[in-house]
Order: structure tokens, then sequence, then C-alpha cells
């Protein structure tokens, strides 16, 4: 278990001469502005918190944010240290090792979540919603509710604002994506996400199944010859380097789970609990804001970097995959409970 615990009990001593006037001098600091004592005392419960996203991603930054507040409000006795762009391995190992405990905290895409908790995948099914208004609706709503309950169940502790991964694009290297059609054989790279690999075998495409940390080699080498993700992420993982057209699909959306390992949380003073949970929460819902303003100007940043845009039909894609019964079979798979709380978001799709 990562999580440390250092006991407040200190060895009493002799404070021969030279020792007290250390400690005066401390003291004596500890009067000035952003210096105390608690900043000189090791933390009591020390977190380890791991991201598969790049450093500058906006959930990075937010994060680095909330561990410094947590920090300050606790005086220093809440220590977390964050591990970005998946420096404490795979998302399949991060979940490994949060469900066991060597991992404490960590941020996940609801998709990825879903090879262990089906019901994170609910809202990335394709083509379902037609805007923020509605996906911040089912999220912060019964939706989200119901996702989160699910999550509770495998030992995890999900908090209460869901992050946002944004609404999916695609790219490629060859050619644009404007209609079903050109999906036709594509060999298009997407996450360890069963549901998103059924969706782009309905549309007709080829998908190459592989983590972030190696989709852009991937690319680079032609194991795949386009990506989708959404705009946030094409820029920071710079696919932008390695492919050559953006097309806006929209096709899915998917938000991140901020999630602490049950029993590791249990053990935390609740008064603890009440300030990292509003800290993320509070981050959270100021990358909500990060991404949306992010998106305004994205693409014409992506352009200037060489990327070349286009629009498609989205109501062609969606007729496609209900055509070919996907949103039969993810009914089946989510049951009939989850999906009724999805549709007044999303309109029919099956």
């Amino acid at each position: 278990m990562l999580i440390s615990i250092v006991s407040n009990h200190q060895e009493k001593h002799l404070i021969n001469r030279r020792q007290f006037i250390q400690t005066s001098s401390i003291v004596g600091a500890a009067a000035l502005p952003g210096l105390g004592l608690a900043q000189n005392k090791a933390a009591e419960y020390r977190f380890k918190l791991g991201t598969d996203l790049p450093v500058s991603h906006s959930v990075n930054v937010r994060l680095k944010e909330a561990i410094a507040a947590i920090q300050a409000e606790t005086a220093g006795r809440v220590s977390i240290e964050l591990f970005p762009n998946n420096q404490l391995g795979s998302d399949s190992d991060m979940m490994s090792q949060i469900r066991s405990g060597a991992l404490e905290m960590a941020t996940f895409p609801g998709t990825v979540m879903s090879t262990l908790i089906p019901a994170t995948a609910l809202t990335g099914a394709g083509f379902l919603f037609s805007g923020y208004d509605k996906v911040w609706a089912a999220m912060d709503g019964q939706v989200g509710n119901y996702i989160r309950s699910s999550i509770e169940k495998t030992n995890l502790v999900p908090f209460a604002t869901v992050w946002d991964n944004g609404f999916r694009q695609i790219t490629t290297s060859n050619k644009p994506i404007r209609t079903p059609e050109d999906l036709k054989g594509f060999k298009i790279r997407v996450p360890v996400v069963p549901l998103w690999v059924s969706m782009f075998k309905s549309l007709g495409g080829a998908p190459v199944s592989l983590p972030l940390s190696e989709a852009y080699q991937a690319l680079q080498t032609k194991v795949a010859d386009g990506q989708e993700n959404p705009l946030a992420l094409i820029e920071s993982a710079k696919f932008y380097e390695v492919q050559k057209y953006c097309s806006l699909t929209n096709h899915s959306w998917d938000g991140f789970w901020f999630v602490a390992n049950k029993n590791i949380w249990s053990g935390v003073p609740a008064n603890l609990q009440q300030v990292i949970s509003k800290h993320i929460n509070a981050a959270a819902k100021k990358q909500r804001d990060d991404i949306a303003k992010a998106n305004v100007d994205l693409q014409k940043q992506l352009e200037t970097k060489g990327l070349i845009f286009n629009n498609v039909d989205t109501a062609a894609f969606r007729q496609v995959l209900a055509n070919t019964g996907f949103y039969t079979q993810v009914k089946e798979k989510f049951g009939a409970e989850a999906w009724a709380l999805l549709q007044p978001f999303t309109g029919s799709v099956a």
C-alpha cells in the first residue's frame, strides 16, 4: 500500500544552545507570509495520483492547482503527488493498482473503466448527445448518479463531479472522413474500449485497439492511418505531427472519473475527506470551462499546425449504426433501466 501515515509522536530530546537558536529561527519564520511550522512537518497522509494524459492537458493543470490548495488548507497534513502521462503504467495497470490499493487515486475515462464497470461507457455509445447542455444535464443528474453507483460496487469511491474528456473527432493521414463510406476498411486507432471497437466495426472500419501511450507511434509507423480523440488531446498529444485531416464528427462524448481506493479513503478523517473532495470537485468544474473555452480556439491553433478540418453529416452515421443493430446491442448490453435514463438527453436512437 503506497499510503504513508506518519505518527505525530516525536521522540523527546534535550535541546542544546544551537538547537534552541535553530528552533527560534523557525518560529520567527512562521510569522512571515506563506511560511509556517506545518510546512516543516511531514504529511500524515500521502497519496499518489495517476492520469493517462499529457502533462499540459487541462485535467493535469487543474489537478496541480487542487493539490496545492489541499496541501495549503490541510496545513500540510495531506500530500498528493501527481503522475501524469501513464508514468505509473497503462490504464489497465493503473486500474489494477487502484483496486488493490497500490495506487490511491486516479482519473480514468469512463469508456476505459468500462472493461471493469460496463455502465461507465453508457454515455459514449456513439452520436448520442447534440451538445454540452445535454451532457451536463445527464452527468450532473440521474445518468451520473446511476454510473456512480455502479463504480461504488467495485471498491472505488467516485467523486461527485465528472471531468470533461470532450467530444471526439476523427483525424486521418490520407483522406478526410465525410461520410460513413469513408470509413470502409479504414485502420483507425481506438482505445482499449470494446464499445468503440464495436461501433467502428459497425461503421465498416478496421479498428486497431491500443492504449493512448502507444497511439502516436502507431500513427507514425502506419499501424493505423487515423485515430479519434477530443481536440484538446489531439493538440496536447501532438497528433497533428502525424495526421493531416480532422473530421468534426462529434461521434462520442466521454468524461473522466476521479476515483479513490475505497479502503484507503475510508481511513482518511472526514474533515480531510471534505477538503480533498471540495477542491477536486471545484477543479473539475474549472476544467469543464477550460475545455469549453479551448474548443473555440483549438481548431484555429491546429489549423496553423497543418490540420485540415471538415464537417460531416452526423445523421448519416447515426442512421448506419441504427441500421446495423448497433444501438439495439448497446441497449441490451447496458440494460433497459440505464438506457431509459439516457433517452431524455439523447432522444430515441434504437
